[in-house]
Parts: C-alpha cells; sequence; structure tokens
C-alpha cells in the first residue's frame, strides 16, 4: 500500500494555521480528495469526559480506549503515540494535512501573517510554499493567505510527480 502524503502547516500562533487547512480541505475535497487532518496541541488535551464509559475505562488503567457510533469514531491512547505511527494508522484518505510539526520530515508549508508580527518559524527557502500577505525573498512558491486553489494545484501536482499519476482535479 503506498504512504499517504502528509504536509504539514507550521506558522506562530495566531498566524491562521486552522483557517488555511479549513480552506485547503474544503478546496481538496471539491476536487475529489479525500483529506485527514492532524492537529497538533502544544497543550494537555482530553477528549473524554468524567464520568463516560471511556473515561471510566481509562480511568481503570486501558492504555487505548475507542469510542464508535455508526458515524464518527475515536481512538483515545493514553500514552505517548509517535506521530509516523500515529499516521501509519491513517488510511482511505489522499491527503493527510498536520498543523504543526515544524520538525517532522514533510513537505511544511510556511504561514506568515504580516499583522502579527511573527516570522516563519523557519526559513523560507526550506518550505515545500510560503502563503502569506507579506513579500517573502525566497525559491519556495508563495501564495495570498485566500488561494487555497494556488496551493491545492501545488499539492496535487507534486503528488502527482512523485507517483507519476497524472493530475488530479
Amino acid at each position: 500500500m503506498p504512504k499517504i502524503p502528509v504536509f504539514s502547516v507550521v506558522a506562530f500562533s495566531g498566524t491562521g494555521k486552522t483557517t488555511l487547512i479549513e480552506k485547503l480541505i474544503a478546496e481538496l475535497k471539491s476536487r475529489g480528495q479525500r483529506t485527514a487532518a492532524i492537529k497538533h496541541d502544544a497543550h494537555e488535551f482530553d477528549i473524554d469526559r468524567e464520568g463516560k464509559d471511556s473515561w471510566r475505562f481509562t480511568r481503570a488503567g486501558s492504555e487505548v480506549s475507542v469510542v464508535i457510533s455508526e458515524t464518527h469514531a475515536a481512538i483515545i491512547e493514553n500514552r505517548h503515540v509517535d506521530i509516523d505511527v500515529l499516521v501509519g494508522k491513517i488510511t482511505d484518505v489522499d491527503i493527510i494535512l498536520a498543523e504543526g510539526y515544524k520538525y517532522g520530515a514533510w513537505p511544511k508549508i510556511g504561514v506568515r501573517r504580516l499583522e502579527t508580527g511573527k516570522p516563519l518559524p523557519i526559513p523560507a527557502d526550506d518550505c515545500f510554499a510560503v502563503v502569506t500577505d507579506a513579500p517573502e525573498q525566497t525559491t519556495s512558491p508563495c501564495f495570498g493567505l485566500e488561494d487555497a486553489a494556488g496551493l491545492a494545484d501545488l499539492i496535487i501536482a507534486s503528488i502527482s510527480a512523485s507517483s507519476g499519476q497524472a493530475t488530479v482535479g
């Protein structure tokens, strides 16, 4: 089974990573591409709620609890999970978009919004693409903050080139 391509959107907090990923998912979906999204959270979080059965399983010592219905499923891993292992568990999608993971091995899409006063978190030339409302001195392709279509074109072309397939879209 071929590996699912992963693209990581990187930027400082408040720059618009989530908004960009949301637009990119919608654009890719409109082109028939199935996506998965991974959100890196630098803070502790818990999707389980006290008193729920899965919470009780965790409190009893379960390393993994799964909640599933006809339309949703969640795997709650109560241990350290390597991101590469998690990515390997994702199936039946064409593209994985990760929010964060600037140190990961995947191509990075850097986001910079001038009003934040924050730079790109990695050098622009190390980015697969740069999404910004400010001019960038870089050899990487640049897109405006609203240009999800252009970025989707680049992603699909990159995937097609690496797999030898015709461009989808």
